[in-house]
């Protein structure tokens, strides 16, 4: 029973003091295809800022819109590459 408390008090600590839970640890490196490919699909580099992250998803949209010719799907694999990018910077910025 005192090891149940002391692992509790210990995944506690982590997350107190780093701001990620120790499980968070492990799957580090799994992002990275993911996010590889939403790279290449918005044509960005590794050190794309916020606003070149936005803009080439601005760029990628008006041409697979569906108004243009493009459909659905394209619009929602760039949403979620702008969305996974955008959301790994400000983990990045926040370590």
């Amino acid at each position: 029973m005192k090891l149940l408390w002391f692992l509790v008090l210990a995944v506690l600590a982590c997350r107190l003091l780093t701001g990620r839970w120790p499980w968070q640890f492990l799957g580090g490196k799994r992002q990275a295809p993911g996010l590889a490919q939403a790279r290449n699909l918005l044509g960005l580099g590794r050190n794309a800022n916020r606003i070149e992250i936005i803009e080439a998803h601005k760029r990628l949209v008006a041409t697979v819109h569906p108004d243009r010719g493009g459909t659905n799907e394209a619009v929602y694999e760039a949403n979620a590459a702008r969305d996974l990018l955008l959301a790994a910077l400000a983990e990045q910025i926040s370590e």
